[in-house]
Order: C-alpha cells, then structure tokens, then sequence
C-alpha cells in the first residue's frame, strides 16, 4: 500500500507541472510580460541612478508608449486578421495640419477641423480597405502606395497654403483639456489609451466580431464558408486603425501646438513592430490585446531606458531591432507547442 501511495504521487508531481506548463503556454501574452519585467528591470538597475524610476521617467516611457499604442491597437488587431497597414503615418501628419490649417490659419471652429481629420481617416480606411478586398493586392503594398500619396499631398497641400509644412496651432480651446492637458507629467494621452485599450480587449474577446476577426486571419476561405463577412472585417478594422491615426495625429497638434503635415512617419513600422514584440503573428490568426498594450511598453522603455542609461541614443534601432527578431521566433516557438500540446490531447 505504502509503495503504490509513493508511485502515485511521485507521478502526479510531474503531472502538476506539466499542467502548469501547458496552461502558461495557453496564455498568449506570457512571453512579452516575461520580456517586459526583464527589461524594465534592466534599465532600473542600469537607468535608475539618473531618474529612469523616478515619476518624470516613468512617465516619459508611458507617454512614448500611450501614443504609440492608440494606434498600435487596431493595427495588432488587424495584423491578427491577416493584414497590414503602413500608411497610418502619413495618416497622423494629415491629420495634424488639417487642425492646424483650419483652425491655425483660417481661424475655423476646433470641433469642425477635428471632425474634418477624422473624417480624413475614414475616407483613407475606406480607400484602403476596398483596394484590398476589390482587387486582392497585398495590403502591404497598398497601404505603402496609400502612405506615400497621402504624406506627399499633405505636404504639397500645407506649403501650398502657408508656405510650409508647419502650422502654429495656438489656441484650441476646449480641445486643450480633452487632447493636451497633463498631470504629474503624464499626458493625457496615457488615459485615452487606457480607454482605447479596455474597448480593444471587449471587442475581441467578448464580441462576435472578435471571433471573426481571429477565423479572418486563421483561414478567410474558411471564415467566409462558415458566414464571416471577412470582407466587412477588413473594413472595419482598416477604418478603425485609420482614425485612431487621425486621433493621435489631432490629439499631437494640439498638445504641441503646431500641426506638421510630415511627421508621423515612425508609426508606419513602430506600430507594427509594438505588435509583433506584443505576440501578433506576421502570418495572423493569433494574437492579444493585452500583448500588443506589452509590446508598446517593451517599445517606451526601451527608447526612454536608452537616454536614462547615459549610452547614445543611436544604439536604439539596434536594440528594437533584436527585439523584434527575438519576438518573431518567440511567438512561432510558443504558438508551436501550444499546437503540439493539442494534438497530444487529441
């Protein structure tokens, strides 16, 4: 009796702990959390002499990062669904001179050149969306062709008009509270991407539209013979990522009180890369809120963690760069034995 109790529980140890592992490899986002800690670690061992842990620096990164991921979010999500969209950079800085040229320099009422830049995003969503599903090129491709005309015609357009790209934005009244108010350092922009992020997270877990933006990315052929309007999928989430653009792209000429129709061109692949470092699969199908609002950590902390270390700043598309190659292999690695785990069941 003693020695079949033995048996048992040196057996069920093992069990327990192949349990945990297979629940652990079961959550998407535990590789960029464990990255996230061992970074941010990192620099407060490093950086944290010269205020990388204080509130001013805690804050740098969380600013860097909150506008960062506004748009990030949509991106992921349609990453997760099977496309790309590059042109959201061009889409920030059109966004920026409309408020500011229309506000700055014809003196028109806030609300309406807000309304104008937002209704530019939904007109870029639309464009690209019906490229993609009208004509099947890569979205790759028609998001970059969308983001070097809309950035040249931005441009041409605000130097037309004023003689320059940059336009002063000095008094936006109401909007200053909602898109360019601080406190302690942290920019507002930190709690709209706290609200952008909670609505993410409910879309894609706790909606119908959240499955089908998974089965999208998974298998569209599949998707569209079980009912998915895969076609609407990519129009949504193409119009969703477009105006958040806009969003940060009015929310960035307010705060700083200029527009400038050529900034915004690091969001074309920061977005993506903050998505990848996050656990979104290049090929789609698989992903996480929660890891995509990681990846843009891993991005703040990095790029402020640099300054605060006192090494030059030039080292830091090296260090994104290895991130992102870790991530990819990463992400593979866990979404493969998460499947082999599977079929084991099976």
């Amino acid at each position: 009796m003693t020695t079949s109790m033995e048996t048992t529980t040196a057996e069920a140890v093992p069990a327990s702990r192949f349990g945990l592992a297979e629940r652990l490899l079961r959550i998407v986002w535990i590789g960029p959390l464990i990255a996230a800690l061992v970074i941010y670690m990192f620099f407060v061992i490093v950086g944290g002499g010269s205020g990388f842990f204080s509130i001013p620096g805690t804050a740098g990164w969380l600013n860097t990062a909150a506008e960062l991921g506004i748009i990030a979010l949509p991106v992921g999500l349609l990453m997760i669904s099977g496309e790309f969209d590059l042109s959201t950079g061009s889409v920030v800085g059109a966004a920026s001179i409309i408020v500011a040229l229309g506000t700055g320099f014809y003196g028109l009422p806030i609300e309406l050149t807000i309304t104008m830049a937002l209704a530019m995003g939904v007109g870029v969503g639309c464009f690209n969306a019906l490229l993609v599903n009208a004509t099947k090129l890569p979205s790759f491709i028609v998001t970059l062709a969308s983001n070097f005309i809309l950035a040249g015609t931005a441009l041409g357009l605000s130097r037309l008009i004023s003689g320059s790209s940059n336009v002063s934005l000095k008094d936006a009244g109401w909007a200053e509270a909602v898109l360019g108010s601080k406190w302690m350092f942290f920019n507002i922009s930190v709690l709209w991407y706290l609200v952008a992020a909670i609505f993410a997270a409910w879309v894609l877990k706790q909606t119908r539209f959240g499955n089908w933006i998974f089965a999208t990315g998974g298998n569209p052929d599949a998707a569209r013979r079980a009912g998915v309007p895969v076609a609407r999928v990519k129009l949504i989430l193409f119009i969703w990522t477009a105006v958040s653009a806009a969003f940060v792209g009015t929310m960035s000429a307010v705060m700083y009180n200029q527009g400038n129709a050529a900034s915004g061109q690091g969001y074309v692949f920061q977005t993506a890369i903050a998505a990848v470092i996050g656990g979104v699969l290049l090929q789609g199908g698989f992903g996480s809120v929660i890891g995509i609002v990681l990846g843009t950590f891993i991005y703040g902390i990095v790029s402020l963690g640099l300054f605060y270390t006192g090494w030059p700043t030039d080292w830091l598309a090296t260090f994104i760069g290895g991130l992102l190659v870790i991530a990819v292999l990463t992400n593979n690695l866990i979404r493969e034995l998460a499947l082999n785990r599977g079929k084991k069941k099976l």
